[in-house]
């Protein structure tokens, strides 16, 4: 059944910046730069065709304040694809439900050869994915995969199917650190054109995710648009301001943002907005300068060459070694079919004596468990340090 697309919250209302952004000269784009407390508007001035000819200067503030925030390291972490059963009709993706692929969901024994693989590789952070919601992959069978592995990592974090807050309280429990969830875009009739069926056709429903996970005690959460479907301005303009509410709202929370840009996939969706190196570059350094404090993610979508380019630069986390297949750390069980073509291929030694040719340290763990059975000894923490 059809339904009408959905408004926009107001704290999310683009307007006004997207109007700083088609005006800005170069001028407003110096005073973003100069600016000790930049917010929308600055953004809005950088990301702005005027703002072409500044990421250079955009490049070194970024480098510095994520220096002084993070230090020279990289956190790492891995994705694990539990599921590729979907009851979602997402027009740009390899998994939904009308695509003639493989499906399958790994078993108890599976997940923990999976995850014992992953382990043993040194990872600390591992990123749970699903599809949406279905019988072979719910609630109980998500809860059960992060329980087995919590014993193995001290960060756990999920990608799936939107959830109550009691349910996601139930992840809590089971070891949940934190949830990731992309709006994909926030253009709420082009949101409505792209998913054409299935829960996810739910806008507001996928916005209020994050504040939901939040409530039920997740640690962090990470927001995304995936970059190629809209305006890019008009989305990380959304992005930030989402950010920013969620800051606002849940101050004692973690907020994290990832850039994910449209990949090949199982079907024939094109990016109907692509954006080049340059500008995703632009996009990242402006986040960095306008959220100093806050980690951002890039994903093996992107180039070696970028990634190397942009780690320290903004990028103050990644994954490695990334598989987008269900099993696909065990190559003789692997189909071959994943969410979206991997673009970094580079085995974790590579990768991490690239990071260290640059000065930069890799980093496995960046969080203990013992935080997920004693929340109050983090509190104390968070107060010693503020």
């Amino acid at each position: 059944m059809s339904t009408a697309p959905a408004a926009l919250p107001a704290w999310l209302d683009p307007t006004p910046w997207l109007a700083v952004a088609a005006t800005a000269r170069p001028a407003d784009v110096e005073a973003a730069l100069a600016c000790e407390n930049p917010g929308a508007r600055e953004l809005a001035a950088m990301l702005s065709p005027a703002g072409e000819a500044y990421l250079e200067a955009m490049a070194q503030r970024a480098r510095a304040l994520t220096r002084r925030h993070f230090g020279d390291t990289i956190t790492l972490y891995v994705p694990l694809y539990l599921s590729n059963f979907c009851s979602n009709g997402c027009a740009y993706c390899a998994f939904a439900a009308d695509r003639r692929i493989p499906r399958r969901a790994l078993t108890p024994a599976e997940i923990d050869h999976e995850l014992d693989a992953l382990a043993s590789l040194g990872f600390e952070e591992v990123l749970l994915l699903t599809g949406e919601r279905t019988p072979q992959a719910d609630l109980d069978y998500l809860a059960e995969a992060v329980r087995r592995a919590a014993r193995r990592f001290h960060q756990v974090a999920v990608e799936a199917f939107p959830m109550s807050t009691d349910e996601y309280r139930v992840l809590v429990d089971a070891g949940c650190t934190g949830v990731t969830v992309y709006q994909e875009t926030y253009e709420p009739r082009l949101y409505d054109r792209l998913h054409r069926w299935g829960p996810k056709k739910d806008f507001l429903a996928r916005l209020e995710t994050p504040s939901r996970a939040l409530r039920a005690g997740v640690h962090s959460v990470g927001l995304g648009a995936l970059l190629g479907l809209h305006d890019p301005i008009h989305d990380a303009l959304c992005l930030y301001l989402h950010a920013r509410h969620l800051l606002r709202e849940h101050w004692r929370a973690g907020v994290a943002l990832s850039f994910p840009r449209l990949r090949p996939q199982a079907g024939d969706f094109t990016a109907p907005c692509p954006i080049d190196d340059a500008w995703l570059a632009r996009l990242i350094c402006a986040c960095r300068i306008c959220l100093p404090e806050v980690p951002l993610l890039l994903s093996t979508r992107e180039s070696a060459a970028f990634r190397d380019g942009m780690a320290g630069l903004g990028i103050s986390k990644m994954s490695i070694a990334s598989r987008t297949t269900v099993g696909g750390y065990d190559r003789e069980r692997d189909d071959g079919v994943g969410q979206f073509e991997v673009n970094d291929h580079r085995d974790i030694d590579t990768f991490c004596a690239s990071l260290r040719a640059r000065h930069l340290q890799p980093v496995f763990k960046s969080w203990d468990a013992s935080y997920r059975e004693h929340p109050q000894d983090l509190d104390t923490l968070t107060a010693h340090a503020g």
